[in-house]
């Protein structure tokens, strides 16, 4: 975090506190804790891979820190259930990250929801991904060993950490499926050391509207902080949902702060319960 959020007083902001300081660095931008609400009228949103976990070599990888499931667990009760992740990983994939804990969350970009640790997972309409299409883009993993293929049901990820001389041949692979298939209702994401192909028609901002008319997250303020291009969609909506935004790595357009790396994020997240905790006594 960029600025000590402990001294900063605990109130909503004026329209004028919400811009960004033009004398500011865009590698750092301070992030004031005036702007954050109560935890009480908060919905908190939160990536994954980038945002509240360092990135890896390969998806497998990953690890939950010590610590973060218990802040995650402390802010889902203090929000009474107001608290998602929102990932484009699948729903079961995220359970095996943080087993045994259990969060409510959105997952494969949009495509499945839970709305609370102990609900049961819900399709959001998305239409699974062409078969023929998935094989066809699956082929490409073949172009070079360290190209990792992640089959998520309703998207297709290519991850190239491994193999990062293969960025150029991937994109120009997947870009000759859809020049033979133009009708093909299909969307590419660039991410970081990874190209993901899904199913147009719903993103995670698609989800995070959708969640966002459920209790306990309606009629909440949204806090949604991502770092990738995937998250940009969710960026792009906060100021029609009153919600805030920051990004993680770099100053994203539209968002009201950043972070710098994921440790920051992690910090901020246990912080909002300390302050939280003294404004109680």
């Amino acid at each position: 975090m960029n600025q000590d959020l402990a001294e900063m007083p605990m109130e909503m902001p004026m329209e004028d506190d919400l811009a960004p300081d033009k004398e500011s660095s865009p590698s750092s931008v301070p992030v004031p804790r005036s702007l954050v609400p109560h935890l009480s009228e908060m919905a908190i949103l939160l990536d994954v891979d980038g945002t509240l976990l360092d990135l890896a070599p390969t998806p497998r990888e990953v690890w939950v820190p010590p610590g973060l499931a218990e802040t995650l667990g402390r802010l889902l009760e203090r929000t009474s259930g107001a608290l998602a992740l929102v990932s484009g990983r699948s729903l079961n994939d995220i359970d095996l990250i943080f087993a045994p804990d259990q969060f409510p969350a959105i997952g494969g970009h949009g495509a499945e929801m839970r709305l609370s640790a102990d609900s049961e997972a819900v399709s959001a309409h998305a239409p699974p991904m062409d078969k023929e299409l998935k094989r066809r883009l699956a082929a490409i993993a073949k172009l070079s060993p360290g190209i990792l293929l992640e089959d998520k049901g309703y998207s297709l990820a290519l991850h190239y950490r491994l193999a990062p001389h293969a960025e150029k041949a991937i994109y120009e692979a997947v870009s000759l499926i859809r020049a033979d298939l133009p009708n093909a209702p299909i969307e590419v994401l660039p991410g970081k050391s990874v190209c993901e192909i899904k199913h147009s028609g719903f993103n995670k901002a698609s989800g995070v509207q959708e969640l966002m008319t459920h209790e306990p997250f309606r009629g909440r303020r949204p806090l949604f902080i991502g770092d990738d291009v995937t998250d940009e969609s969710v960026f792009a909506i906060m100021p029609d949902l009153k919600g805030l935004a920051f990004s993680v790595g770099r100053r994203a357009q539209g968002v009201t702060g950043h972070f710098d790396e994921p440790s920051d994020v992690r910090a901020f997240l246990a912080r909002l319960l300390d302050d939280e905790a003294v404004i109680r006594k």
